[in-house]
């Protein structure tokens, strides 16, 4: 998994030889027994890459060569969120580490975190999400696949607060029109089943019967959602189609697929929705997530107490 940077040598080429062989286990552990996704290990290895340098062998990682690391890349500019990943990094690689007997102690268990801060992204309002699902439905022609493909993503993203590698992950056999459900596999490869709502049904229907037709390919695979070429529709893509249909409204709030999620997240808790409903609907495995990723607005807030309290 190895790769050079542009310009530069692979940073793995600095590691000694044990040290290299542990992270190589490590995140097949990470891949194959976890079921993390690529994106994810990618990234623990390139921060377990930086803490472990300078180590002559794996035996030698104790809890001072850890600090120095970390207080290195605080040094160099990096922010709470950064630290707070490489700690945790360094910790589920340790913690790995002694279980399969790589390390006889765990240096990792006094390592202190920073903590990270919980600002919240900002979100379309309800009436800036139908403003750009009007005008998105307005330009989705029966003879423009693209288009319809588009309607698709801008409906399916925020009507089910799915992530964006979760609606490109999706094949049509997860996809049950009639009970208008969708299977999604998450993260952790856990399945769950979410739920969407009529106009997205209409979108279902019209891009199966005239998009995807006029995209697909001999060789297409079976994706709900294609690209150009016939091939899966690529995240990267489907970023670009959220970005370019929020940027076309006037006023509305430019976000990507994350920012959808989360404004289906809010505007369900802002409608009345249990917290435990939309953790189910997200695939968050501990309800103190949906609590950091949700927030309720003050005015919310204030109906439910004048509601439910007795001296409102």
């Amino acid at each position: 998994m190895a790769r050079t940077r542009a310009g530069g040598a692979d940073p793995e080429n600095c590691l000694a030889p044990e040290v290299s062989s542990a992270l190589e286990a490590f995140t097949g552990h990470l891949l194959h027994e976890r079921g993390r996704s690529g994106h994810t290990v990618r990234g623990y290895r390139s921060d377990l890459t930086d803490l472990l340098r300078d180590l002559p062998g794996l035996g030698a990682l104790d809890l001072d060569h850890l600090r120095r690391r970390l207080a290195a890349t605080h040094a160099a500019g990096a922010g709470r969120a950064t630290m707070a990943r490489r700690t945790a990094a360094a910790r589920t690689f340790c913690a790995w580490a002694v279980r399969t007997g790589r390390l006889a102690h765990d240096p990792a268990v006094r390592l202190g975190s920073p903590g990270t801060a919980t600002a919240l992204p900002e979100v379309p309002t309800v009436e800036e999400a139908a403003a750009v699902l009007d005008a998105v439905l307005s330009g989705a022609t029966e003879d423009d696949p693209e288009a319809l493909r588009d309607l698709l993503v801008l409906e399916l993203l925020y009507g089910t607060g799915i992530r964006v590698a979760e609606l490109c992950g999706l094949d049509l056999d997860q996809v049950d029109e009639a009970g208008r459900t969708l299977r999604v596999r998450g993260k952790g490869d856990r399945e769950r089943t979410v739920v969407f709502g009529v106009p997205a049904a209409r979108a279902v229907r019209r891009w199966l019967d005239r998009g995807r037709p006029a995209l697909a390919r001999p060789g297409s695979p079976p994706a709900l959602l294609l690209g150009v070429r016939g091939g899966r529709l690529d995240p990267r893509v489907a970023r670009t189609i959220v970005h370019r249909a929020m940027q076309a409204v006037p006023g509305a709030t430019d976000v990507g697929p994350h920012g959808l999620r989360h404004a289906a997240a809010t505007h369900l808790l802002e409608g009345g929705a249990d917290l435990r409903y939309v953790q189910e609907l997200l695939g968050h495995a501990t309800l103190s997530t949906t609590q950091l990723y949700t927030h309720v607005t003050v005015d919310r807030l204030k109906v439910v107490h004048d509601q439910a309290h007795p001296r409102a």
